[in-house]
């Protein structure tokens, strides 16, 4: 059976984006970067991973799942972000912009869609973003990848969005700390 990774830079104080959604203070260069490629291999944009001379081939990951706001970030400019992956963008009110014929856009329930994935054949499956998403999806996740930045926003969208649901224990597997300061927190779900 496929696995549910939640992969994602974060802040020390828990937060994927600033209050406006600002995610650009988040550390891209650094000794991180090569170690954290290496392992996750394809999570970055397909014309960004090219600029940077970076091969999509042979990632973890079939299939990227986003909701509208992560989506739209690249918007108007890059409206099939990922296109070496599946991509499958959650909205309730939005229509396909032009040129994302790569992109599936559904208003289904997170859960079955992630159920119906989890039973096919393939690769891992990416949760790429956002804090909504996640905690829709939080008892389908199976793995944790943060990539914990040395800062604080203070406020701003959260890993997981606030709601009322039960506890979920996961277990370390890893943590790699870096000179840039970013920590690399691996976690199963227990």
């Amino acid at each position: 059976m496929r696995e549910l990774t939640y992969y994602v830079a974060v802040t020390v104080d828990g937060y994927i984006a600033g209050p406006r959604g600002e995610f650009d203070r988040f550390l891209a260069e650094g000794d991180h970067m090569a170690p954290i490629w290496a392992s996750y291999a394809g999570t970055a944009p397909t014309d960004l991973a090219a600029a940077a001379g970076l091969s999509v081939a042979d990632g973890p990951f079939d299939t990227v799942l986003m909701g509208w706001n992560t989506y739209a970030v690249a918007l108007p400019e890059h409206p099939d972000p990922y296109r070496h992956l599946r991509q499958i963008v959650f909205t309730r009110g939005h229509e396909a912009p032009a040129g994302a014929d790569g992109v599936e856009f559904t208003d289904r329930d997170p859960v079955e869609v992630v159920r119906e994935l989890k039973a096919e054949e393939g690769k891992g499956i990416w949760l790429c973003g956002g804090g909504a998403l996640a905690s829709a999806v939080r008892g389908e996740i199976d793995r944790l990848a943060l990539k914990r930045n040395p800062m604080l926003f203070g406020d701003g969208i959260p890993l997981f969005a606030a709601g009322d649901y039960a506890p979920a224990d996961f277990r370390p597997t890893a943590v790699t700390p870096f000179d840039s300061g970013v920590v690399l927190e691996e976690y199963v779900r227990a």
